[in-house]
């Protein structure tokens, strides 16, 4: 029987997680699960799958964690440091879902376990993708992509010589605002940012991908990833979202891999790695779908993707200051505090703010480094949105 952690557990990649664990409950022991303010979920999980420990974010959330769980021998713990020493317990297979850099620190102390850390928290490798690496390499730990568009990636590139890979092309949805005009996209409110056409995702990362920052933080997760250059890395509209990655090689194929727009896929094959299972996901009709559309993306309506360049370009702690600046105009978006295209304002402002101090460019890749480059990010970040609504 495996032994696993899902942090993140209460969001949409979390309880897919557990909907997979549930279908076998003879193969898997759960140890910890963490979540934030949903403390009914956490707990009902909790006592459903057996868990060792249940962790909320919110310190303020612990006595109605502990209260949903009196009675239980489930341990009640709360905040960053209890997910993080949660994260450090024995398990065999880890699924990291917390949402933004949050996500850093309990992903860093899974994999010096020197075991299996699925990565949903694309943020890690933004921000500090050469310290994550470094730990895996160190514990002889192994991390399996879980976004759709690396797990893609990953399989297709099974039993290839990565030398040969010519380009990778990652797909987008387009989002609701696939086909408005920039004009249009300043007055988007939030209700529309969150009416995603095929994905079904949290608040967060479904208004993330509307924006397309969601895409440019893979566009840099693919490149902390795998390794690639940045100018062999392309992104695709694709409206349909049944092709989620495509690699090139440098004899003219191009290798896609296609699957129902269900997160299950990822999860799956991460989970049942390096084996394949059945998973309960729809099988696609290729008949019935009959075509497949293109577009190239407009980065002058996204600029996200082209800030994404520009952070690579960059290096050092641009990772870690691009997406603390998301973050907190992200959370000034859902508040209505900034319209839809002042995000993409401040990350950018933020970026040419910060791109002068040595600790953007100079600082070692410590978690100290890293998260006193986020605070500070946070701080320029929220500043210009202050600007903003005097």
């Amino acid at each position: 029987m495996r032994r696993v952690s899902i942090f993140g557990a209460t969001g949409s990649i979390g309880q897919n997680t557990l909907d997979l664990i549930g279908r076998r409950p003879g193969d898997f022991q759960v140890v910890a699960l963490s979540g934030g303010r949903n403390v009914a979920q956490l707990a009902k999980d909790a006592l459903t799958f057996g868990a060792e420990v249940a962790v909320t974010a919110h310190d303020d959330c612990y006595q109605d964690l502990k209260q949903a769980l009196a009675g239980s021998k489930v341990t009640v713990a709360a905040g960053a440091d209890a997910i993080t020493a949660a994260a450090r317990l024995p398990a065999d297979w880890t699924m990291s879902a917390i949402v933004g850099a949050a996500g850093l620190a309990p992903g860093l102390a899974a994999l010096e376990q020197g075991k299996v850390l699925a990565l949903a928290n694309k943020e890690s490798l933004v921000t500090a993708g050469p310290l994550i690496t470094a730990t895996a390499k160190k514990h002889s730990a192994t991390i399996l992509p879980v976004d759709s568009e690396h797990s893609a990636v990953f399989q297709a590139l099974i039993g290839e010589d990565k030398r040969a890979v010519e380009r990778v092309i990652i797909t987008a949805s387009g989002g609701p605002f696939r086909e408005w005009p920039v004009g249009k996209l300043a007055k988007a409110t939030l209700e529309q940012a969150l009416n995603h056409p095929n994905w079904v995702m949290g608040q967060r990362i479904t208004i993330d991908s509307a924006s397309m920052f969601n895409k440019a933080l893979e566009v840099i997760e693919t490149k902390e990833f795998f390794g690639f250059e940045p100018e062999q890395i392309e992104v695709l509209v694709h409206p349909e979202s049944l092709i989620h990655a495509l690699v090139g090689f440098n004899d003219g194929a191009l290798m896609a891999h296609l699957g129902a727009p269900d997160m299950r896929h990822a999860i799956g094959f991460a989970l049942n790695w390096p084996e394949r299972a059945p998973l309960p996901v729809d099988r696609l009709d290729l008949a019935r779908i009959g075509q497949l559309r293109f577009e190239n993306p407009d980065e002058e309506r996204f600029p996200a993707l082209r800030l994404a360049r520009e952070v690579m370009a960059s290096g050092g702690m641009a990772g870690a200051v691009f997406n603390a600046a998301k973050e907190i105009a992200l959370d000034a978006f859902i508040s209505k505090q900034i319209g839809f295209l002042d995000m993409a304002d401040i990350v950018e402002d933020t970026l040419a703010k910060m791109s002068a101090e040595p600790s953007l460019n100079d600082a070692a890749f410590t978690l100290d480094n890293v998260t006193q480059t986020d605070h500070l990010a946070r701080i320029r970040a929220g500043e210009m949105i202050s600007a903003i609504n005097q």
